[in-house]
C-alpha cells in the first residue's frame, strides 16, 4: 500500500503519531483515519523533509486550530442568537411605540374636536397651532 518499511510504521506508532487498533493476533488494523494520518506523515517526512518532532508539532497545531475554530463557531452561534433576540425585542418595542403614538394621536384629535373649533386669524387663514396637527404621520401603516 505504502512504500514504507514496517520498522518505520513501528517508529511512528512508538512516537505516538499513529495509533492503529490491534487484532486478537496483535496485527495492526488501520482505520481510514489512520491511513489518512499515515499518508500525511509520509508526505511531511519524505516529501517535505520534516522530522518527526516537526510532524508532531504540526499535528498539535492542527488540533489547536480545530479546537479554536469550534470555539469560534460556538461563539458566532451564540452571538447570532443574542442578536436575533435583541432584534425581536426591538421590533416589539417599536410596535408598542407605534401603538402608543397612534392612541395619543387619536386622543389629541378627540380632545381638539371637543375643546374648540378651528380658529382662523383675521385674514381667514388657519392659525399656526392648528396647522401642527396637519403634519402628523399615520402610524397605522407600520403595524
Amino acid at each position: 500500500m505504502f512504500s514504507v518499511h514496517q520498522q518505520t510504521i513501528r517508529l511512528y506508532e512508538k512516537e505516538g503519531l499513529i495509533a492503529p487498533k490491534r487484532s486478537a493476533g496483535n496485527t495492526r488494523l488501520f482505520a481510514e483515519e489512520d491511513v489518512d494520518r499515515l499518508e500525511e506523515i509520509i508526505y511531511l517526512t519524505h516529501k517535505l523533509g520534516i522530522n518527526l518532532a516537526g510532524v508532531e508539532m504540526i499535528f498539535k497545531l492542527k488540533q489547536q486550530i480545530a479546537k479554536m475554530q469550534k470555539d469560534m463557531n460556538k461563539m458566532f452561534d451564540q452571538t447570532t442568537a443574542e442578536l436575533d433576540r435583541e432584534t425581536e425585542q426591538a421590533k416589539q418595542i417599536a410596535q408598542e411605540s407605534v401603538k402608543q403614538l397612534s392612541r395619543l394621536k387619536k386622543e389629541l384629535k378627540t380632545n381638539k374636536q371637543t375643546t374648540a373649533p378651528e380658529t382662523k386669524d383675521h385674514d381667514g387663514q388657519q392659525k399656526e397651532d392648528d396647522k401642527e396637527a396637519d403634519w402628523a404621520i399615520e402610524y397605522d401603516d407600520f403595524q
